[in-house]
């Protein structure tokens, strides 16, 4: 790679940012051009002709999303790299559907910056390294969805997000990932950052319905097709349209419906039961996993070429416990979400609950954390929380440091957790009068995991049935 043709246009009214990477990219052998405004760097774009423009968002006057769009127009293939100090899921994603190269957040990494800088020239060079380019999307997004953090596993995810959504309809995705990390959150986001955001999302947790069911509320039926069957109905893949079908939990599918499933996604065609009609289907098919897939295909549990099939854009969202630096904020937005449903007045946490919420394993994921939050804004007799309203508080030991696993706090972690997991069960199943699918569905949980709570607190359903039918 010749550097030396090369020159990098920097736009940003930071003198200090403006200074370090002149510096740096002059040290590294690249010319550079300045301007302290958008108008400024639009102006002089024509004229300097530079390979790359690194640009923060943040701008007075013009800021850097419409500045990118502007340049877009007339300059269609020139790389941009966006720069923020504040990495929402917002700015992340519209920045990747406005056509920018790559996204960055401050404080910048020295090596981040010459890694994405040297990937953006090898692409002028005609050696596409980067992954996450994307054609330009003028599309507008209203932050409707709960995806929160500034880790850089985040970033990653809302930068993938802003690549998937310029992709066509025909391109599959799969999401993997624990329970509660927000795979129908990022299905959701995908659905509304793309082109057909005005077309139905619909959604099938596979889990939740019985197998015998399943596949008609897929497929849909005619009238007459089977007992019971008095009406025709519409199934998921023809609601949805031309806009997206979300199929969470598909591990469980069964091996017949694993082998329809293949041939909707190969032939995008399919029929109602009971009907010889063919129908095509225009959505998007995204699926989602909590299970190792790879390790299903191995055992012979889910056909290998549905996971070719289904395993073209992948994105893997991260356990709570590898991102616990989003603790903090998640445990702040869930705090300003549930104060305002709730009509209380709290203004954050006490340092005794951040650092029980900063310890705690989070089996649950973000999910967890948001139901632990709720709780507490419901129990809080004041406008701080503390670990009190978290849970039994751990008293902590002269000598323990937060995060021990040792001694009288990881007792009383683990009374929070087992106080938290029996208390919520025991709502849940109240509500559905008994019913564990209907209660695991409400809950956000798959049945088995749900049923596993309650054998290891020792809750029997029937419990709930029974008060129901002796209140008749």
């Amino acid at each position: 790679m010749d550097i030396e043709k090369h020159k990098i246009l920097i736009i940003d009214d930071d003198e200090g940012i403006v200074y370090a990477l002149r510096q740096l990219f002059l040290k590294d052998g690249y010319a550079v051009a300045e301007a302290r405004d958008a108008f400024k760097g639009l102006e002089i774009l024509p004229s300097e002709k530079p390979t790359l423009v690194i640009m923060d968002i943040n701008m007075p006057g013009m800021n850097g999303l419409d500045t990118l769009r502007e340049i877009k127009k007339t300059h269609p293939t020139l790389p941009v790299i966006m720069v923020t100090g504040y990495g929402t899921v917002e700015t992340a994603v519209r920045a990747m559907q406005f056509g920018a190269f790559d996204y960055l957040t401050k404080p910048l990494d020295i090596q981040q910056v010459r890694k994405v800088t040297a990937e953006a020239i090898a692409r002028i060079e005609g050696i596409d390294r980067a992954k996450n380019s994307t054609d330009a999307l003028k599309a507008e997004f209203t932050d409707r969805y709960e995806l929160v953090g500034k880790s850089a596993q985040m970033q990653n995810i809302y930068k993938l997000i802003g690549s998937v959504s310029t992709t066509p309809n025909l391109t599959p995705v799969l999401l993997l990932g624990e329970s509660g990390t927000g795979k129908e959150l990022v299905a959701r986001a995908i659905h509304s950052f793309g082109a057909d955001t005005d077309q139905p999302f619909v959604a099938v947790n596979c889990t939740a319905v019985p197998e015998t069911l399943l596949e008609s509320e897929l497929f849909g039926y005619e009238k007459g097709a089977f007992t019971g069957a008095d009406d025709r109905k519409l199934g998921k893949f023809e609601a949805a349209k031309h806009g997206t079908i979300f199929l969470d939990e598909i591990g469980d599918l069964s091996q017949m419906l694993q082998q329809k499933l293949l041939r909707v996604l190969q032939e995008r065609q399919f029929e109602r039961l009971g009907s010889n009609e063919t129908l095509e289907v225009n959505a998007r098919f995204i699926a989602a996993t909590n299970k190792d897939i790879e390790e299903e295909v191995k055992r012979g549990n889910f056909r290998k070429d549905l996971f070719y099939r289904l395993n073209v854009i992948v994105i893997s969202l991260p356990p709570l416990r590898e991102r616990k630096e989003d603790i903090p904020i998640l445990a702040d937005y869930f705090l300003a979400k549930y104060s305002e449903r709730f009509k209380k007045k709290i203004t954050g946490f006490s340092d005794d609950a951040l650092k029980m919420l900063a310890v705690l394993p989070y089996p649950g994921n973000v999910r967890e954390l948001e139901n632990i939050v709720a709780r507490a804004v419901i129990m809080a007799k004041q406008e701080v929380i503390t670990s009190r309203a978290l849970g039994e508080a751990p008293n902590q030991q002269s000598g323990h440091e937060a995060g021990s696993e040792s001694g009288i706090f990881a007792e009383g972690r683990k009374l929070a957790i087992d106080n938290f997991e029996k208390s919520f069960v025991t709502e849940a199943l109240k509500k559905s009068q008994g019913n564990v699918v209907a209660a695991a569905r409400s809950s956000g949980m798959t049945r088995q995991n749900f049923q596993r709570l309650v054998s290891k607190h020792g809750i029997d359903a029937n419990d709930f049935r029974n008060k129901l039918r002796g209140s008749h």
